[in-house]
């Protein structure tokens, strides 16, 4: 087990289903089989199109080919991606970034520290979508469980959905920024929906499109803005 701490940030615990590396010194430690495929070192990639369980890499990055499907996909050090119509249980990483391709579903949550999180057209996450640092976008995509960040911009593109609302936690450690912090940027594009409680700990710039729909806003002021784009 593999527990990453993170200050002033709720306790990122990571569990790698990985072989012990052998005590003449080798460098990594590979394990390929039909119930997953698990690293110490080096990129894990699942063939389009093929069933496999878990995924998870410690120093590397996680690749999805299209079609396929898999257990729980993890990395510390690493970004991780699902392509097109594949599917996983859930996703984690402490530094990376996580993209979901066009059609891509993830049944439970995206759990990351230190890293970005992008939906694609269509893109179905059933759980919550949780950083600390690190922007969230949305392409047209569905979130069944809600949106929680510390410092990152959230972009709720245009016909996206969201249930289980937003929450823009108070970053109260220095370990976060230096000099005066950076005030994030929320946006909810046309014809977006977010279901549940848009509540901010922390001061942002929150801006709605007029063709929009939301739920009670809690610590910041919706700015209203026509098109397809809020002012620069």
């Amino acid at each position: 087990m593999l527990t990453s701490l993170v200050p002033g940030a709720r306790a990122l615990t990571v569990t790698f289903m990985v072989a012990m590396l052998p005590a003449c010194g080798s460098s990594s430690s590979d394990s390929d089989s039909e119930d997953g495929t698990s690293k110490v070192m080096g990129s894990v990639h699942i063939p389009a199109g093929q069933h496999a369980g878990n995924a998870s890499t410690v120093n590397g990055s996680v690749d999805i080919g299209e079609d396929a499907v898999v257990g729980h996909a993890e990395t510390v050090n690493g970004s991780i991606t699902v392509h097109q119509r594949a599917s996983a249980a859930s996703l984690e990483t402490v530094n990376g970034s996580v993209r979901l391709g066009q059609g891509a579903h993830v049944s439970g949550g995206i759990d990351l520290v230190n890293g970005s999180i992008n939906l694609d057209d269509a893109a179905d996450v059933g759980g919550k979508l949780a950083n600390v640092n690190g922007s969230i976008r949305l392409v047209a995509a569905h979130v069944g469980g809600g949106i929680e960040t510390n410092a990152g911009d959230i972009i709720i593109g245009a016909n996206s959905r969201v249930e289980g609302g937003i929450l823009m936690k108070r970053s109260d450690n220095s370990w976060f920024s230096f000099g005066s912090p950076r005030i994030p940027r929320v946006e909810i594009g046309a014809g977006a929906v977010v279901k549940g409680p848009l509540q901010f700990e922390r001061e942002v710039k929150l801006y709605v499109s007029d063709r929009a729909t939301i739920g009670p806003v809690e610590g910041a002021t919706a700015i209203k803005f026509t098109g397809d784009h809020p002012p620069s």
